[in-house]
């Protein structure tokens, strides 16, 4: 199968329409989701579903500190302060959160 066939690819342009039903329907197809890409979600059901964005930055912050061995304390104050901070600015919000992932 191409590239452009690929779960990946389709999940990718899943998040490009920014449609949260294809996404799901997309990411069910992945065997996990990159912490980078729930991050996108993240934004998304902030804007769209905004009841449930508090449990997904949540289980993000979960997952932040479960695949990153070297995590420390801070690194999991700086990830909450900013999705409280994303619901005021959202770009400043991802820049750390970003930082956090690299």
């Amino acid at each position: 199968m191409s590239d452009a066939g690929s779960a990946y690819s389709r999940f990718q342009r899943a998040l490009g329409t920014g449609n949260l039903t294809l996404i799901r329907a997309a990411a069910a197809e992945l065997p996990v989701v990159r912490l980078d890409d729930a991050l996108q979600v993240c934004v998304l059901l902030r804007d769209r579903e905004p009841d449930r964005y508090e449990r997904a930055a949540v289980r993000w912050i979960g997952r932040f500190c479960a695949e990153r061995p070297d995590v420390t304390l801070e690194d999991v104050d700086h990830a909450r302060a900013a999705f409280s901070l994303m619901r005021r600015d959202a770009e400043a919000a991802l820049r750390l959160l970003q930082g956090l992932c690299r």
